[in-house]
């Protein structure tokens, strides 16, 4: 879902950076949407593959590998779960 610019909605991306804060232990205020949460997170592939689960879990969706293989940014990943719900 959408706010109608192409944006996710708020809360999908907010909820995303709270359990990306959570799960790899960075502060909340250093993650954005734009920011690419590979550096961010300080993650590799696998890691990033373990919090795709996670976040198919919290939002009760899933997301094919496909959709999210090139994806770099928080907003990226928020995108391709508010698509599913």
């Amino acid at each position: 879902m959408s706010d109608g610019s192409g944006s996710p909605k708020p809360d999908v991306l907010g909820r995303l950076l709270d359990l990306a804060s959570s799960r790899f232990g960075r502060p909340r205020a250093e993650l954005r949407g734009d920011v690419d949460f590979y550096d961010a997170l300080g993650i590799d592939s696998m890691e990033a593959l373990s919090l795709l689960t996670t976040l198919e879990t919290e939002f009760r969706v899933e997301v094919p590998d496909y959709e999210v293989q090139d994806a770099r940014t928080f907003a990226d990943l928020a995108a391709a779960i508010a698509r599913r719900l």
